[in-house]
C-alpha cells in the first residue's frame, strides 16, 4: 500500500490511511481544531492524489478504528454484501468515482454497489468531488422508504414539519402544528424537540400530536425527539408512537457519550417493529452533524466528515424511514462559515444517499456562526437539485426552542415551486381535498391557520 508522493518537488507521506483521509478532506475548523488537518493546500492535494489510488480493499482492511476497538466498526464490515464487494475490491477510489459519476451509470447501478461498500469508502470517494460532482452523484440514487407515506421517490420534496415551543406549551406546538400544515408542510413527519422528556411529557406530546393527526385524518408520521430510551418507555405504556428517534455518532465512544449503543438500538428497533402504530417496515429516524463525534472526544483522531459517513454506516443497519445531518447546527468550531457548511452539506447529503438511506438536511446555522439566512438558502437550493429527500419547515425558519435558524414553511414551498416539485403523494391528495393545494400548487387558502380551528 503507497501512502506517500512526490508533488511540487517535494515528497509527502503519511503516517496510515486515517491520515491520508484526514488530509484529504476539504478545510473544516472542526479537523483542525484536532490537530488532523493538512498544513496547507499542497499536502491536502497530495493527500488526494494518494488516496485516489488506493484500493477499496485497502480501505475496508483499514478502518479509521479497528474492528476490535469499536462496534460501530464491526457492524459496518459485517453488513457489507461480500459478492458485490468482491466485484469493487480491485478499484481504485478515483475509478469509484468516474464510475459514480459517467452519463451511464443509474441511480440503480449505484443503489447495487452501494451494498458493497464501507463507509470509509463512501467517505474517501466524496473526498475527491468537487461540489458539483456531490450534487450530480446524489441526484442519480432516489432510496425509497414506508412508514404510514412513502418517501425518497423522484418529483418528491418532503419537509418535517417542527413545531418546537420553550416551554412545550400546547397552544403554541398547536398553532405552529396549523400554520405548516395550512403550507402544506409536515409530510416527512411532524417532529417535536421536547423541553421536558421525561416519560409522562413526552407521552402526553405523543398524544396531542396523534390525536390531532387522527381528528383531520393527516397522511403523515408522528414523533417525539425524546432520548431513545424515553421513547421506548412511552411505547410500553401504549404511547401512539410511528417512529422512534436517535442522535448517533460514527463511534462507540461517542455513542456512548449520547447513551446510545448497538444494543440499545437492536432492543428499540425489534420492539417499535412489534408495537408502533405505524404501518411501517421502516419505523427508526436518526439525526447526524459533522463534529459531534470531536465535540465529545470520541473521534479516535479520525476526521469529521469520515465519521459522518460512519454514522450512515450504522443507520442503515436499521432500515431507518428519516434520516438528516443537522449540518450547521454544532457551531463554527466544526464548520465555521457559510462555505464549510455548504460543502458539508453536499457531502453528507451525497454520502448518506449512496449509503442507501432516504436522506435528508437541515439546512442550518447557529447565530455564532459565518453564514446568514441568504447562505442556508443557497444550500438548500443547492441541496433540492441534488434530490434532497426533505428539509426542516420551523415557522419563519426561526426556532424558538433550540435557537437555531433552519428553512421555513414558505422556503419548502418555494424550493418545490422553484423545482416542479411536490410533497409526498399521500399527503398531496391530502392537502387538496383540504383547499390547501391544487395540482401541487398553493392555493390562496394557504397559509390559513384558521383551517385547522372551524
Amino acid at each position: 500500500m503507497n501512502l506517500k508522493t512526490r508533488l511540487f518537488g517535494q515528497t509527502f507521506a503519511f503516517k496510515d490511511v486515517k491520515d491520508v483521509l484526514a488530509k484529504a478532506n476539504e478545510i473544516k475548523s472542526g479537523d483542525i481544531l484536532a490537530g488532523i488537518a493538512a498544513e496547507d493546500a499542497a499536502e491536502r492535494i497530495a493527500a488526494k492524489r494518494v488516496l485516489s489510488e488506493l484500493t477499496l480493499e485497502e480501505l475496508r482492511k483499514n478502518p479509521v478504528i479497528p474492528l476490535e476497538e469499536d462496534e460501530v466498526s464491526r457492524l459496518i464490515d459485517a453488513d457489507v454484501d461480500e459478492p458485490i464487494y468482491r466485484t469493487l475490491k480491485n478499484w481504485s477510489v478515483a475509478e469509484l468515482r468516474e464510475y459514480i459519476l459517467q452519463t451511464e451509470t443509474t441511480g440503480s447501478h449505484l443503489h447495487r454497489i452501494s451494498r458493497g461498500l464501507t463507509s470509509e469508502i463512501i467517505a474517501a470517494v466524496a473526498k475527491l468531488m468537487s461540489n458539483l460532482d456531490l450534487i450530480l452523484g446524489a441526484a442519480k440514487i432516489q432510496n425509497l422508504a414506508h412508514c404510514n407515506t412513502t418517501i425518497g421517490s423522484t418529483g418528491c420534496l418532503a419537509s418535517r414539519l417542527q413545531p418546537n415551543h420553550p416551554t412545550d406549551g400546547v397552544e403554541g406546538i398547536l398553532a405552529s402544528l396549523r400554520e405548516g400544515l395550512s403550507y402544506g408542510i409536515g409530510d416527512a413527519v411532524i417532529g417535536l424537540n421536547p423541553v421536558d422528556d421525561s416519560i409522562p411529557a413526552t407521552i402526553r406530546s405523543l398524544e396531542i400530536l396523534n390525536n390531532f393527526v387522527e381528528e383531520w385524518k393527516i397522511p403523515t408520521q408522528i414523533c417525539v425527539l425524546a432520548h431513545i430510551s424515553t421513547q421506548m418507555k412511552a411505547l410500553r405504556k401504549g404511547a401512539p408512537v410511528h417512529l422512534l428517534f436517535q442522535s448517533i455518532a460514527g463511534t462507540e465512544a461517542g455513542n456512548t457519550a449520547f447513551g446510545v449503543s448497538k444494543d440499545i438500538l437492536d432492543e428499540a428497533y425489534t420492539l417499535a417493529a412489534k408495537e408502533s402504530r405505524a404501518t411501517g417496515p421502516n419505523i427508526m429516524y436518526f439525526e447526524t452533524g459533522q463534529g459531534s463525534e470531536l465535540s465529545s472526544e470520541a473521534n479516535h483522531g479520525a476526521d469529521q466528515l469520515t465519521l459522518e459517513a460512519r454514522c450512515y454506516g450504522l443507520a442503515r443497519h436499521y432500515n431507518p424511514f428519516l434520516v438528516n445531518t443537522v449540518v450547521g447546527f454544532i457551531g463554527p468550531e466544526y464548520l465555521y462559515d457559510t462555505r464549510q457548511v455548504t460543502r458539508a452539506g453536499l457531502e453528507d447529503h451525497f454520502m448518506g444517499k449512496l449509503s442507501g438511506l432516504p436522506m435528508g438536511v437541515d439546512a442550518c446555522y447557529t447565530n455564532h456562526m459565518k453564514a446568514d439566512q441568504n447562505d442556508i438558502e443557497n444550500l438548500a437550493t443547492l441541496l433540492t437539485a441534488a434530490g434532497c429527500s426533505y428539509f426542516m419547515g420551523i415557522p419563519m425558519g426561526d426556532d424558538v426552542m433550540l435557537n437555531y435558524q433552519s428553512t421555513s414553511y414558505h422556503d419548502i414551498a418555494t424550493l418545490r415551486e422553484l423545482f416542479n416539485l411536490r410533497p409526498l403523494p399521500e399527503f398531496e391528495v391530502w392537502a387538496e381535498s383540504m383547499g390547501i393545494l391544487s395540482k401541487g400548487k398553493l392555493t390562496a387558502r394557504a397559509g390559513d391557520a384558521a383551517i385547522f380551528t372551524r
